[in-house]
């Protein structure tokens, strides 16, 4: 993790070691159901704050009122609300065009490392944003898949559930899974959500990206960080094993590469957020100790903006 090629997938303290990485990223088709659990908990939490997509459009939930003007269609008059005043009204409906999402959750052994006993792994909690945003998404009326999977977007009340399902297939072959998206050939206009501790090298995420955007594919970068990974904590001597065939690193005094880690991750951050910028997409980190709710309604919220809703 702290290695001080920040452009090369994170090395990890020697606590984890290969075997155990292994025995862990196995453990996560095991704790799905309490991942699902812990995000329906979430999207519960974040649906209180929601409110559909606020803006006028083809719908059947009323959303306003909004005054008469000339020119204005008669049909869409209110005659029940214009009686109860000297003004005349016109029922506005909310927005309701389904979008179709895709989600991706990197699933490589790195996103395997919590750098406490009390914190979720970077995958559980990729997992469990996914998830959550899913299941807000859902009953919202879009259509949400996964990434790389032949099945196509569906909308529904068991959307979640099956994406937890095609997860636990795909945790359980954690240990080939890569740290960049599969190819996919997505429809125009629809929106891909995806979710890494993206510490791959800039020129393979730059790729990726650009695919996307060139078939007019909007889009969003979630970063998920272990709070070890933005503070670098580690002091004295250390060894840090590479998760992905980076190789290992012993260092007598790890706090004097601190300084040099930290710059090289914020550049790191500054690059895929021009990235991100260059393609019309977005980016955002979510470090583990923090709150997903918050994470999860954010992005909501860039899905619900209207800029992120042409077609």
């Amino acid at each position: 993790m702290a290695t001080p090629d920040i452009a090369q997938k994170h090395m990890d303290v020697a606590a984890r070691a290969p075997d155990r990485n292994a025995a862990e990223a196995a453990g996560i088709a095991q704790r799905l159901p309490p991942l699902l659990l812990a995000a329906e908990r979430i999207a519960a939490t974040v649906e209180q704050g929601v409110h559909g997509r606020r803006r006028t459009g083809p719908g059947e939930v009323f959303w306003q009122y909004r005054t008469y003007y000339p020119g204005d269609e008669l049909k869409r008059l209110d005659w029940r609300a214009s009686a109860k005043t000297d003004r005349l009204y016109l029922r506005q409906l909310e927005w309701s065009a389904s979008q179709s999402v895709y989600l991706w959750c990197d699933l490589s052994p790195s996103m395997v490392y919590a750098s406490r006993r009390d914190l979720p792994t970077k995958a559980e909690r990729a997992q469990v944003l996914g998830l959550a945003l899913a299941s807000v998404l859902a009953r919202a009326g879009e259509r949400v898949g996964l990434l790389g999977h032949p099945e196509p977007p569906s909308a529904g009340r068991n959307v979640t559930e099956r994406l937890a399902e095609r997860l636990f297939v795909d945790a359980r072959d954690s240990a080939h899974a890569t740290s960049l998206p599969p190819p996919s050939e997505l429809p125009s206009h629809s929106h891909a959500l995806l979710i890494s501790d993206f510490l791959s090298p800039l020129e393979d995420l730059q790729s990726v990206i650009a695919g996307f955007a060139g078939r007019n594919i909007h889009g969003h970068l979630l970063q998920v960080l272990d709070p070890a990974e933005q503070a670098m904590p580690f002091t004295g001597r250390v060894r840090f094993l590479g998760l992905e065939q980076e190789g290992d690193m012993l260092m007598s005094r790890a706090e004097a590469i601190r300084e040099q880690y930290l710059e090289r991750l914020d550049a790191h951050q500054q690059a895929l957020r021009e990235l991100a910028r260059h393609a019309g997409w977005s980016m955002t980190v979510h470090v583990t100790d923090g709150a997903p709710a918050s994470s999860v309604l954010a992005l909501y919220q860039w899905l619900a903006a209207d800029r992120r809703l042409r077609r």
